[in-house]
């Protein structure tokens, strides 16, 4: 999933690390012949990267722990049922994970700075206490369930 570049700072070992939009970060190295990106030697160099779209590992390997048991879920919500609580940026609480399961139609998951299209068969995974929200593209039919730990 694409993101973008939000901002720079060095590690301990002196290395870039771009900071994202999503709350992730991402070494950026100058290190030919594996790694040609002379731009992050320079403070320049790096504030024109500003606001570059950029892949992000981390978002994409969201995924439950493999512990998690589900204990809720939601009746089917449709674009006419669906929560103003949902489509407005909330919180699951410490601990408790989400899976936005859609079924039919589309929905925007707003989560991380980020916009994931979730289509019929498509899962979105929802972090403990991670801002985020949906936003229905037409007609839908979709459920949430709650997972934890334990």
């Amino acid at each position: 999933m694409d993101t973008t570049i939000v901002g720079f700072h060095p590690d301990d070992a002196g290395d870039w690390v771009a900071t994202l939009a999503c709350g992730h970060g991402q070494h950026m190295r100058h290190e030919p012949p594996w790694q040609e990106r002379p731009w992050v030697t320079t403070e320049e160099g790096r504030q024109g990267k500003i606001g570059a779209r950029i892949a992000c590992a981390l978002c994409d390997g969201i995924r439950l722990p493999l512990d998690a048991r589900e204990y809720k879920r939601t009746a089917i919500l449709t674009e006419e049922t669906l929560p103003a609580a949902l489509r407005k940026e909330h919180r699951t609480k410490a601990g408790t994970w989400g899976r936005i399961v859609v079924t039919e139609g589309q929905v925007e998951f707003h989560s991380r700075g980020r916009v994931h299209v979730l289509g019929a068969g498509d899962v979105g995974i929802v972090e403990p206490e991670v801002p985020h929200h949906v936003t229905p593209l037409g007609a839908v039919r979709l459920h949430v369930e709650f997972w934890r730990v334990g």
